[in-house]
């Protein structure tokens, strides 16, 4: 893919489009941490120095991407919270499917979680102040979108919510770099069993966080 200079919003947009569809398809391919603006580059047509004049980091890249993929997440989690919790359930059995519904649907999307896993240690760390703002903006949006679909279901939460949604979206983030263990670990696990009686697949470590936030969290009848 190769392009003549930008001389219009329009163009830009196109490039800047072009350069985080080239960064999403990566992920499909490697974790977070193996992206690098090299690679960007050569993928997308354009030299380092011109990727650099949409996007200022290979961090801001992946900044942008995190609230693409954030809000088409939130997007099919409606659909899935909608037909996996009972409306008419005790608030304990909805908090339960919550749980589950919410666990199953980011296990399903590992580039999302390892996302969220990069993010305040890396993502963060190389971007300027307007970045910075400008994400966090966004993300506030989200977690605003989050916590209504999640009222919507589970209303006891109230004032909760959005803090048991900030919660969850770290979680996935911190559970997700343990799964898959590393080549290392799962050759220790072979050899002595008994050393990964703890190890969890990452929907079940979820629903188990999930479901001990939001029953710690529902008020007592």
């Amino acid at each position: 893919m190769t392009f003549q200079r930008a001389r219009s919003e329009e163009q830009r947009a196109i490039r800047r489009r072009a350069i985080l569809d080239t960064a999403a398809a990566m992920l499909a391919e490697m974790p977070v941490a193996e992206v690098s603006l090299n690679e960007l580059s050569r993928r997308v047509g354009l030299a380092k120095s011109n990727v650099l004049r949409y996007f200022e980091s290979r961090e801001a890249v992946l900044l942008e991407l995190l609230d693409d993929f954030l809000g088409s997440w939130l997007e099919e989690l409606a659909d899935e919270l909608a037909s996996g919790i009972e409306a008419d359930a005790a608030p304990e059995v909805r908090a339960r499917q919550l749980a589950e519904v919410l666990s199953r649907s980011l296990a399903n999307r590992v580039t999302l979680c390892d996302l969220f896993g990069a993010q305040g240690g890396v993502l963060e760390r190389n971007v300027s102040v307007e970045v910075v703002k400008r994400h966090k903006r966004a993300s506030l949006a989200r977690l605003a979108t989050m916590s209504e679909l999640l009222r919507r279901h589970v209303p006891e939460l109230g004032d909760d919510t959005q803090v048991f949604c900030l919660m969850c979206l770290a979680s996935a983030g911190a559970l997700s770099t343990y799964v898959p263990p590393p080549p290392g670990v799962l050759a220790a696990y072979a050899e002595e069993p008994d050393l990964g009686v703890l190890h969890m697949e990452l929907r079940d470590a979820l629903r188990l966080s999930f479901t001990s936030s939001l029953l710690g969290v529902l008020p007592r009848t």
